[in-house]
């Protein structure tokens, strides 16, 4: 059994759990209170966690060899006792009467089962969510890692539900290209200011043990830095940091005493009390804030603005050490956005080597039409770590939208797509490698260009690249420092030059609904006649 068939089994229980009046949102977070009881417990059976986490009393084995109203008031008392670090108990001295018993003092697991309570009325639908997970072949799903199993119901969860409110979940796909172009390494600090469910924490962490035989090259001291203090996230949402806190519990990702991910605002105290670090991987959640939240949460931050991916993209820069490295994932306002939009903009290029641009295709987020870019940046400039001005000479940007297939459910955004771009970005994770202009992939050289300024005075091989090569001073003079850089054009496209005089269009416009009118008019008759 595939760790894809184990989710797709888990998933099947949530038109079950329906009856109960649970939807998909809450599934997901009724499932993942009992999962990680059951994961921790296969964890530990299996010798990936050293340690059990959970108190006695309130383990796997604790529950699935109940049933009917007994289960489900003891698992009730079990969310309790997990939430608080007490539990109430039978008082041997005084007969008939209970007291407050301490059953456990961890402050990660508080925070993960923080006001946890469970929505289920029907003992028997908590005794089938444990009878299927006690069916599922662990073994198996554990060759592939419990963690993998994990991300796999989130990432579902996240296509089904269609996450609105600007929360989007990030293709694992380009989360692990973006880690294998900055290439982390053991003893930076590794941050997300708008962690989510810590994806990219998690695909950092996994890039290290990829390369360090699990840490095991590691001596022990530099071992236990990489589980409790190299990564650092912070998410707003409670119910998505309990998620997130799983998650990385569940990677071997302890943390410090508020586990990996903190909770709080980025844009707030908690941001702006964040040491610096080597490298920020991200992607902001899309919208404004209520109020100017971004702004006047934030007195350091230099450029005021309610636009959140603005004010995270400060943060972001500004919280780099010298010499230290970012990937962000931003929309397309952000490269065109007037104003402050060009303010921050020119900060960013001035304080830090804005080396690369990925233009990214759309559909590939699951709310549709998003078009997103990702950033990748140095703290300094190519030559000098400490330098504060003047460190962007020039901007490389690889064009992955253009004439690119529609990304959805039937035609999966994936690796292949983004190979191409790691080629060419080279091995340098500064961005400092070796370039050429003129790379062909994805049919780019059919692609008609279009006449802009980006065109104007290169041959055609550059015009019809998907790479190609832009200098400050040429965004700085032809672009008013706008970063919105394209030169490729969908063949679908309309081309606006070519289109009739707007008098001409107005006039068929008006022939055509005329002409619909009197359809309407003729079958309204007939209908009438009929009658």
């Amino acid at each position: 059994m595939t760790n894809n068939d184990i989710v797709q089994k888990l998933w099947n229980l949530c038109d079950v759990l329906r009856d109960d009046g649970i939807n998909y949102s809450d599934y997901v977070t009724e499932l993942v209170l009992l999962l990680f009881i059951k994961m921790v417990h296969e964890n530990t059976e299996a010798g990936t966690l050293k340690k059990h986490p959970l108190p006695v009393g309130c383990r796997w084995t604790d529950i699935n060899a109940k049933s009917g109203i007994n289960l489900l008031n003891d698992y009730k008392v079990i969310l309790l006792a997990l939430s608080t670090g007490k539990r109430r108990v039978a008082d041997p001295a005084k007969p008939g009467e209970t007291k407050e018993e301490q059953v456990h003092e961890d402050p990660l697991i508080s925070a993960i089962y923080a006001d946890a309570q469970t929505r289920l009325r029907e003992p028997r639908h908590l005794e089938q969510m444990i009878k299927t997970l006690d069916q599922i072949d662990w073994f198996s799903a554990a060759k592939d890692g419990l963690g993998d199993l994990y991300e796999g119901l989130l990432e579902k969860n996240a296509g089904e539900t269609k996450s609105g409110a600007g929360q989007y979940f990030t293709p694992r796909a380009l989360i692990n290209s973006m880690v294998r172009c900055i290439k982390p390494q053991p003893g930076e600090v590794i941050q997300d200011p708008a962690a989510g469910t810590a994806g990219f924490l998690i695909a950092a962490d996994a890039y290290i043990k990829q390369h360090t035989d699990d840490l095991y090259d590691l001596p022990a001291i530099e071992q236990t830095f990489q589980r409790n203090n190299a990564f650092v996230g912070i998410e707003l949402v409670p119910g998505t940091r309990r998620l997130a806190l799983m998650n990385c519990l569940l990677h071997g990702m302890e943390g410090d005493a508020e586990g990996v991910v903190h909770l709080g605002n980025a844009l707030g105290e908690a941001g702006k009390s964040l040491e610096q670090a080597h490298i920020i991987l991200a992607n902001p959640p899309f919208g404004t804030s209520k109020g100017g939240e971004a702004s006047n949460t934030r007195d350091d931050l230099t450029y005021k603005t309610s636009n959140k991916q603005l004010a995270f993209l400060q943060h972001i820069y500004r919280n780099l050490k010298p010499g230290g490295r970012a990937a962000v994932v931003l929309p397309d306002n952000v490269l065109f956005e007037a104003g402050v939009g060009t303010d921050v903009r020119r900060d960013l290029m001035n304080k830090c080597n804005l080396h690369t641009i990925l233009r990214l295709p759309t559909g590939i987020f699951y709310a549709q039409g998003v078009k997103t870019n990702v950033l990748f940046f140095t703290k300094g400039s190519a030559n000098d770590k400490h330098q504060q001005e003047n460190c962007t000479e020039n901007v490389w940007v690889y064009d992955l939208r253009t004439n690119m297939p529609s990304f959805g459910k039937r035609t999966p955004f994936g690796d292949s797509h983004l190979t191409p771009f790691e080629q060419v970005y080279g091995d340098d994770a500064n961005g400092q490698s070796p370039r050429d202009e003129g790379e062909y992939s994805f049919n780019a050289e059919q692609v008609e260009v279009a006449p802009t300024e980006e065109n104007d005075g290169v041959d055609e091989r550059l015009a019809h690249s998907r790479w190609r090569k832009f200098s400050r001073g040429w965004i700085r003079e032809h672009k008013a420092d706008s970063l919105d850089i394209s030169w490729l054009k969908d063949k679908d496209s309309v081309d606006a030059a070519n289109l009739p005089e707007p008098d001409v269009l107005a006039r068929e416009a008006k022939d055509e609904l005329e002409a619909a009118l009197n359809e309407l008019d003729g079958l309204l008759k007939a209908l009438e006649g009929a009658v």
